[in-house]
């Protein structure tokens, strides 16, 4: 399972950093970005859980 993030959409709420920490992180610019390759598969709940929650439905999870 990998997670991706469209950053020309983010608003920089950091939703998805609190709700998938192993998965999500806030830049240096700002904005939310995924910084691990594969998604661990005891973080898959939380990275679906993030890309549902997201406001600006900027994230995929697939």
């Amino acid at each position: 399972m990998k997670a991706f993030i469209d950053r020309s959409g983010c608003i920089a709420c950091g939703l998805c950093s609190q709700i998938c920490p192993e998965v999500f992180r806030m830049a240096d610019d700002g904005l939310a970005e995924v910084y691990v390759e594969e998604v661990p598969s005891e973080s898959e709940v939380d990275a679906t859980d993030a890309m549902v929650s997201c406001p600006a439905s900027v994230i995929t999870v697939e």
